[in-house]
């Protein structure tokens, strides 16, 4: 298959190589098409660019730098395209022979001038895969920006997931749209100078703040209760919800408990400040909370997190988070709770974060939030599933490849759960950052083919469990769990009066 891609010769990018690398391979080749165009360059961009990356990433390159190399790559033509991916603002030409003609749209329009609009405007903006030969929408998604930095990191993120988009609708075909279009922004437009100082004063003052506080400062929330929770009221009422006590260095995260051998037990990330790195620990709980206290049962070279928990052949199995490894492995439990032996590695050369199994129709599928990119592209917009006869594998990807591309509703944030014979999983809300809201998706079809889901609950922390965040929801008997950020003073003055305003608030430790 032969795919030329078209780009404004005006504006070579860095975002650009990254999306060769993505599309090569797979029976597929690629030529470039350097297309000049009539509109004009917003002036002093490129500058601005450059004065975000030696102030504000301190030399370090994205997706939105320039790359001028990249005019000089080969220009051979192969032949005529069979798709043609067109990144300009240039009509298509009336005799073009592709069989598809796929154009990138920004909420709505096409060209860089687009993407940058919605940037400027406050947000990232909804990414559309149009057909310019039928006029269908072949796919859209909606990426997240929590891992970019200014306003060439927010063009970098916004490209790196068209690039994913594109790469589903070429190895997956056409699929239903599957994030929501929101309408016109109502937002204030920024220049791009004022943009780029904004996020200057923001880094100042975020580097301001982690002088002052632990961040991000998780912590998890318990409670009680004889109905369904949150599954059944969609929010956050009925019993109060407690902190699960830690010391003020290290935060708690990621709850997932488990009844095994008569004893309950809370599983969790523990990370502790001043290292950077997670671990796993545990605390038992009673019939009236936690007995004791937290005790490590994992820990690796490196970072570790989502302590996923499975029975499986009488043996009680975790599968944690480990996506900086680009490995999905398993362990085993060989003493409850506090000792667990690596068993297998399920998936490698993949960045997965979350993984999360169920057992469905007679297979296994683990969900699970991954990146293609390794700079500029969130890491909570992205879900993919594998399929496997087995727990233990071999696991084989989805048909669609990716599952969705959705900061609000793609990232696991707990078990699955079948409630009057439906079947659901709690998501990642992502809209507003990482973690900031919890969401119920009902999950309306799931084969090896196809994959949808509705969302019907979004859940925001308030006053009843303050904080600005709220990422993980679990169960276990009448026991259920969630997790969420809030402000944690280094030094202890400050913590006693944030403790005295926190209704869930632990005694000082």
């Amino acid at each position: 298959m032969i795919v030329e891609l078209r780009f404004d010769q005006q504006r070579p990018r860095a975002w650009m190589r990254h999306l060769l690398d993505l599309l090569a391979g797979s029976g597929r080749t690629l030529q470039l098409s350097w297309i000049s165009t009539s509109g004009e360059r917003p002036a002093g961009l490129d500058t601005l660019l450059d004065l975000e990356r030696m102030l504000l990433r301190r030399g370090q390159r994205c997706g939105g730098d320039r790359e001028p190399a990249l005019l000089e790559t080969s220009r051979a033509s192969y032949g005529s395209p069979e798709v043609v991916i067109d990144f300009t603002t240039a009509p298509r030409e009336a005799d073009c022979p592709a069989r598809l003609y796929l154009r990138p749209l920004f909420d709505g329009q096409p060209g860089e001038d687009a993407a940058l609009a919605a940037i400027l405007a406050g947000d990232l903006p909804v990414i559309d895969i149009r057909d310019e030969i039928s006029g269908a929408v072949v796919w859209s998604g909606k990426p997240s920006g929590e891992n970019a930095s200014g306003l060439g990191g927010a063009l970098g993120a916004t490209m790196a997931r068209t690039g994913t988009l594109l790469r589903g609708v070429l190895e997956s075909g056409p699929r239903a749209q599957g994030v929501r279009h929101d309408g016109p922004r109502l937002g204030h437009a920024h220049s791009a100078a004022g943009f780029v100082a904004r996020n200057l004063a923001m880094s100042i003052a975020k580097a301001i703040y982690r002088l002052c506080c632990y961040a991000p400062h998780w912590r998890i929330g318990w409670r009680y209760t004889d109905d369904a929770g949150i599954w059944s009221s969609g929010d956050l009422s009925g019993p109060n919800w407690h902190a699960l006590p830690s010391p003020p260095n290290r935060f708690y995260a990621d709850p997932f408990a488990v009844t095994w051998k008569g004893r309950t037990f809370v599983f969790f990330e523990d990370l502790d400040h001043r290292v950077g790195k997670g671990t796993i620990s545990a605390v038992e709980f009673g019939d009236t909370g936690p007995i004791g206290e937290a005790v490590p049962v994992l820990e690796e070279p490196w970072h570790l997190s989502y302590p996923f928990l499975i029975v499986q052949d009488d043996e009680l199995w975790m599968i944690p988070e480990s996506s900086l490894q680009k490995t999905v492995s398993i362990y085993r439990c060989v003493e409850f709770p506090g000792r667990w032996e690596r068993h297998a590695t399920l998936l490698s050369g993949v960045e997965l974060a979350d993984a999360t199994i169920l057992q469905h129709d007679g297979l296994h599928y683990l969900f699970g939030a991954t990146r293609d990119d390794d700079n500029d592209g969130g890491y909570s917009d992205t879900l993919s599933i594998y399929v496997a006869d087995d727990l233990f594998g071999p696991w084989r990807p989805h048909a669609l490849r990716p599952a969705l591309v959705d900061r609000a509703s793609a990232r696991p944030a707990g078990h699955f759960v079948r409630r009057n014979g439906r079947l659901w999983r709690p998501v990642q809300d992502c809209t507003h950052g990482y973690g900031g809201a919890l969401a119920l998706a009902e999950i309306n079809a799931l084969s090896p083919e196809t994959f949808e889901q509705t969302v019907h609950h979004v859940i925001e922390p308030g006053p009843r469990w303050p904080g600005r965040k709220l990422h993980t929801l679990n169960r276990c008997g009448r026991l259920e769990l969630i997790d969420g950020s809030v402000i944690q003073p280094k030094l202890q003055p400050l913590r006693r009066m944030a403790r005295a305003n926190d209704p869930v608030a632990v005694p000082a430790r």
